[in-house]
């Protein structure tokens, strides 16, 4: 059931949070871009409650939020030296990039399309709101992340309209007022290092 609340509970999000995604909660946060529907990714019937939350396509991968690159091995993803080097000037930041994934223990989060979409968030100082997101991961693990939305309808721009989503079915919400940022750019890339745009958003990439 979503928790209301209160001053001294918003002041220790971290604290309050971790636990409940730990133990295969789920919730509405305002993640680096948009407001997510957060849960662990490293656990199956998690993922499944998203998918069946959201109404999501069930072939449709979400993306996963990390707070690391060596997170990446989690998912069986190993980086060749052209990768690193990709990587290092597109993270952190409000890229999420595609990766071949062939690992069958992942097909719960690939859905058959062997490739995961990841993204590592930056920490900027004095933005409360990508600190928490940060060391919350760092305490998690690996997050998936899809836009606070049904299927098919618009994302949610405050804690209002992502109730009007989901009402009760969360285990909690974390109000952090209008979010008006895009969805994060999306690109592809292969083992030789090149990148293939696949959705201009937040981040501006030039072909």
């Amino acid at each position: 059931m979503a928790k209301e609340k209160s001053a001294s509970w918003r002041k220790n999000i971290e604290k309050n949070i971790v636990p409940i995604l730990l133990s295969g909660g789920i919730g509405v946060f305002p993640t680096d871009t948009i407001y997510g529907v957060i849960g662990s990714a490293l656990k199956k019937e998690t993922v499944e409650r998203i998918y069946k939350l959201r109404k999501r396509e069930l072939k449709k991968p979400m993306i996963i939020l990390i707070s690391s690159t060596n997170d990446l091995h989690m998912f069986g993803i190993d980086l060749n030296a052209k990768q690193k080097s990709v990587i290092a000037k597109l993270w952190p930041g409000k890229i999420s990039i595609i990766f071949d994934c062939k690992s069958k223990k992942m097909s719960y989060l690939h859905r058959g399309t062997k490739t995961l979409a990841l993204r590592l968030p930056a920490c900027r100082r004095g933005r409360s709101k990508d600190e928490n997101l940060v060391k919350i991961l760092k305490k998690t693990g690996p997050l998936v992340a899809p836009s606070a939305n049904l299927a098919g309808k618009k994302s949610a721009q405050t804690v209002g309209e992502a109730k009007k989503y989901f009402g009760e079915k969360v285990d909690f919400y974390v109000d952090c007022g209008k979010l008006k940022s895009m969805y994060s750019t999306l690109v592809k890339l292969d083992k030789n290092g090149e990148v293939k745009i696949l959705r201009q958003g937040a981040v501006k990439i030039n072909p």
